[in-house]
């Protein structure tokens, strides 16, 4: 049962959004049981209660989430205030230049191009609304597009007016890298 705990704290962890009990399941495979996977979320539950954790574990009749305590929220609110008022980082700058001349685009395209887990980028980029995930039910998939908010705050009114945009998004190499044609 620790090695399943450990499992369902890096998803929540790397989630940062609500997961079903059955779509864990699925993710960590093993043939492991809704039933098992609720036993080892409540003793998550428990053990970050018991030891008075800055994170928590929260837990509806449909979904899990990793959450920050509450009595911290006053420490927690100056620093997203603190992130969301401050200059993007290049990483940042990169992710949403991507995501605006290839969106949408879904997580695993964007960590294609750039190479590395874009998780906390995509977190930072959509707490200050210039990004926003849309779920595709057809193909199971989230895509990450740019925001209205974007568009006002450089100045345009559609992203094809952003510099080269049509040769940046058409482009046949990064069709072909994306296809690991190269």
């Amino acid at each position: 049962m620790l090695n399943l705990k450990s499992k369902i704290e890096s998803l929540l962890f790397i989630a940062g959004k609500p997961l079903a009990p059955k779509d864990m399941a699925q993710v960590i495979g093993e043939k492991i049981s809704v039933k098992e996977i609720n036993s080892a979320v409540d003793e998550l539950l428990k053990d970050y209660q018991e030891q008075n954790r800055g994170v928590r574990i929260i837990k509806s009749a449909s979904a899990v989430q990793m959450t920050t305590a509450g009595e911290n929220a006053a420490t927690v609110q100056n620093f997203i205030k603190e992130e969301t008022v401050s200059e993007l980082t290049k990483p940042s700058i990169e992710t949403l230049t991507i995501i605006a001349y290839r969106g949408p685009i879904a997580k695993w395209e964007l960590e294609r191009i750039r190479g590395i887990n874009c998780s906390l980028i995509l977190r930072n980029l959509m707490l200050r609304g210039l990004v926003e995930e849309r779920f595709d039910n057809k193909r199971k998939e989230t895509y990450y597009a740019i925001t209205l908010d974007f568009l006002k705050y450089l100045g345009v009114s559609d992203a094809r007016q952003l510099p080269d945009y049509e040769n940046l998004r058409n482009n046949e190499n990064i069709e072909k890298f994306l296809k690991g044609e190269q």
